[in-house]
């Protein structure tokens, strides 16, 4: 069976961002990760800025953000896809960033991805065994046929399925085939990109519980990226929210959810819809309205790059590029000057003449 190991301009910048801890438990260790594109008129633009974060063994790790944040961008370059402009990845300590050719072969195992179109991550043109089978086929590993059919049952397909194309398969049917080839080299980290967003409400949350009982079974190590709050909120240890390519708040999923301490997590928040309590009475929450778009990843504002669309900033914010240093004794991180007065500055009535205008 696979994985028999496996337990059931002109701001003020700072100094080099203060990292998370790291031990030598890590599994996969991000250092200040950045992916620089241009634009069809040359400009430089920056996608990822600067990200770095730690993945424990067993643990997953959210990734939120409303898109265009580059938080997709930053699951491909994990996996060496889209090439890092700079930083590096670290996987039991050997960074991918440096390698090349076998090398690189032989350690991008450790880590496979989910993608999040399950209709076009798949080969039309191939049977579901050949699809699955196919990284069991590229490292050489023997007993394919014996393999791929203990990932069908892994994942929930009849073994039958074997002999069938794509076309002949749900959506729903399709993520598990995309899930079942992701783990047929037993890797150390799944990276999921939107597993779910692509599929119809009532067959989400199947695949949610498979991937649950699936990290609970084989002690998965996993990077969930989503845009939805609630299905990170299910299956996540921890959170990191990005805007605008930076990672503006990490933190564990309680603590995260019970005291945002960046006022983008609390307008995220604020938006999830919730249910009325038990005795039918509706719960109310401050919603926090964020006003503008998302600046021009082109020409990012100076200081906070979130300070145009806050509600809170106050004129430092406008010059200064906020860390992401810890809040409190939780392991809780977020880049805000005001940090240390959330979540109840959120609460208040915002003063005209503190604030900034947007």
């Amino acid at each position: 069976m696979p994985y028999p190991h496996a337990a059931a301009g002109g701001a003020v910048r700072p100094h080099r961002p203060l990292l998370e801890s790291r031990t030598v438990t890590a599994l996969l260790d991000v250092q200040d990760l950045v992916k620089d594109y241009r634009d069809a008129a040359g400009a430089p633009l920056r996608a990822v800025d600067g990200v770095s974060f730690t993945l424990a063994p067993g643990e997953v790790l959210g990734i939120v953000g409303e898109s265009g944040c580059g938080k997709s961008t930053l699951g491909r370059m994990l996996m060496r896809l889209v090439e890092p402009t700079s930083g590096r990845i670290l996987v039991d300590g050997s960074d991918l960033t440096k390698l090349g050719g076998r090398a690189l072969k032989r350690e991008r195992r450790q880590l496979q991805m989910v993608f999040q179109d399950p209709y076009g991550s798949l080969n039309p043109r191939h049977k579901v065994g050949t699809i699955i089978g196919e990284p069991l086929v590229i490292h050489g590993i023997p007993n394919r046929r014996e393999r791929v059919a203990e990932l069908l049952d892994l994942v929930g397909l009849p073994r039958e399925a074997v002999d069938r194309y794509p076309h002949e398969f749900s959506g729903g049917q399709r993520q598990r085939i995309a899930i079942a080839r992701a783990l047929a080299l037993e890797p150390k980290v799944i990276i999921a990109d939107e597993p779910v967003s692509a599929l119809d409400v009532s067959i989400q949350s199947q695949i949610i519980n498979l991937i649950t009982d699936l990290r609970a079974r084989l002690g998965l190590s996993m990077i969930f990226i989503s845009h939805d709050l609630s299905v990170i909120r299910h299956v996540s240890d921890r959170i990191g929210v990005m805007y605008l390519g930076r990672m503006v708040e990490i933190a564990p999923t309680a603590a995260l959810f019970a005291a945002p301490r960046h006022p983008y997590t609390g307008a995220l928040l604020s938006a999830i819809p919730r249910p009325p309590s038990r005795d039918g009475t509706p719960q109310r929450t401050r919603r926090i309205f964020l006003k503008g778009e998302l600046p021009d990843p082109t020409n990012p504002p100076p200081g906070c790059v979130f300070h145009t669309r806050c509600p809170v900033a106050v004129e430092r914010c406008r010059e200064i590029v906020p860390r992401l240093d810890p809040i409190g004794a939780d392991g809780q991180r977020a880049a805000c000057l005001r940090a240390d007065e959330m979540p109840g500055i959120l609460d208040a009535p915002t003063r005209p003449e503190t604030a900034v205008a947007t």
